[in-house]
């Protein structure tokens, strides 16, 4: 059976190598590691692409390939890695790097890789949860791997995709300003997953499909859970109330549900799977940190128009999911280097963004165009919390409105959306 499976999969492989794909923005960082003896271990949400990636990092080399996704393996109850080491070189011949797709499926994987990065292999593995990325991770492969990170795609590969090409000229003319707006609205609410952006299958009823399976295949199953309609209600909920605080006791309250433990350990579960994240307030003192109200994202826009019951797009929050999770694209940790804050007068900041020990930058996200009450509003949080914080470089992100506001020396600059989208991955 794993002959025919080994077999099978050498096929697939060869087949989906002579198709083109969307460029990542992860490639030239991926590519500096390719010859190192890390393992390179590339995580993300299912369907985000990371399979494509790997396979695009291998392409001009020999490769063994192996899915632990597959099906038949699941029915047949586990399997012997000296049998499947034996029936890929079998296939493969002197071959010693090997991409291992869905590592996490495979009980004791880290043992097992291990002894194959003693031997020498060169690694590349693929994994559906975050939590590969810390405990088993720093446990067994300490100092020994590489985590790269695939999310749905950013707006760059989004017009990639979409053959969308854009230039300074090109976005000052009304008309390709026009068509550009409008592929930012689908991106808004449509989101990035590689299905729906490249083959624009039908967004609502593909991403809830998703949704609901990678709850229960990546939560329900994986971590045993009896109660599976529980966290079902509990992802429903928070992606309905995606950009918004939220506290375990009023979960409990909502859901109807006994012990915070377990909402707890739920939550985790479905950050651990790529579904949400969760986002502390920003406080020099830890215990303000944990006791404050957390904000609640999903990991793409798309998840939010598949799941939330909305009577119309609120596209202010939206844009603020959007932006969160395009600065974790761009490698900003949540709770480590981004947050959310309260001013002293109880304004609320969007996103503290740090480098280091260092407040580097305060977002606010606004989709409204700017009248002076909103104007007011968002100018007096940002210059507030820029006092308290010491930081000069103060942002608002609009939907297309590009302006300066200036007082006593420090100014808060507008900017559309679709320019910091995009100005950032250039000088990436």
């Amino acid at each position: 059976m794993l002959k025919d499976i080994v077999s099978n999969q050498k096929l697939q492989k060869e087949q989906l190598l002579t198709l083109s794909y969307i460029g990542r923005a992860k490639e030239p960082f991926a590519k500096k590691w390719l010859d190192s003896n890390l393992i390179k271990v590339i995580l993300g949400p299912r369907r985000a692409g990371k399979s494509v990636f790997s396979l695009m990092l291998l392409k001009d080399r020999p490769f063994m390939y192996f899915n632990f996704d597959d099906e038949v393996l699941s029915s047949a109850g586990g399997i012997a890695t000296n049998e499947l080491m034996k029936e890929l070189h079998a296939a493969y011949g002197q071959v010693k790097t090997v991409l291992f797709d869905e590592i996490q499926n495979l009980a004791g994987w880290e043992l097992f890789v291990n002894r194959l990065h003693r031997e020498g292999y060169n690694l590349v593995l693929t994994g559906s949860n975050a939590h590969l990325l810390s405990k088993e991770l720093a446990t067994h492969l300490t100092g020994r791997h590489m985590p790269i990170e695939i999310l749905p795609f950013d707006f760059s590969e989004f017009l990639r995709a979409k053959k969308f090409q854009i230039s300074e000229e090109y976005s000052a003319l009304p008309q390709q300003r026009g068509e550009l707006l409008n592929l930012m609205e689908n991106y808004l609410v449509n989101g990035g997953f590689p299905e729906v952006a490249v083959n624009n299958v039908d967004p609502k009823d593909y991403l809830e499909v998703l949704f609901d399976a990678l709850v229960f295949k990546d939560v329900v199953k994986r971590h045993r859970v009896k109660f599976s309609t529980q966290v079902a209600n509990l992802g429903g909920h928070l992606i309905n109330n995606f950009a918004n605080l939220y506290t375990i006791r009023k979960i409990l309250e909502i859901l109807n549900l006994k012990s915070a433990s377990t909402i707890e350990k739920y939550i985790k579960y479905l950050e651990e799977a790529y579904l949400i994240f969760s986002l502390l307030r920003y406080s020099p003192k830890s215990i303000q940190r944990i006791k404050s109200p957390r904000k609640v994202y999903a990991v793409d826009n798309g998840f939010i128009t598949a799941k939330a019951i909305q009577h119309s797009p609120d596209k202010g929050k939206l844009m603020e999911n959007l932006v969160f999770t395009e600065l974790v694209k761009r490698g900003v940790k949540p709770n480590r280097d981004l947050f959310y804050y309260k001013t002293r007068n109880d304004r609320e900041i969007d996103f503290v963004v740090k480098n280091g020990i260092d407040v580097t930058e305060l977002i606010q996200v606004c989709y409204e165009s700017i009248n002076s009450d909103v104007e007011q509003r968002e100018t007096k949080a940002l210059f507030e919390a820029g006092g308290e914080l010491r930081v000069k470089k103060l942002t608002v992100l609009t939907w297309d409105e590009k302006r300066a506001v200036e007082k006593d020396g420090v100014t808060i600059h507008f900017k559309p959306l679709w320019e910091w989208l995009l100005e950032e991955t250039k000088t990436a």
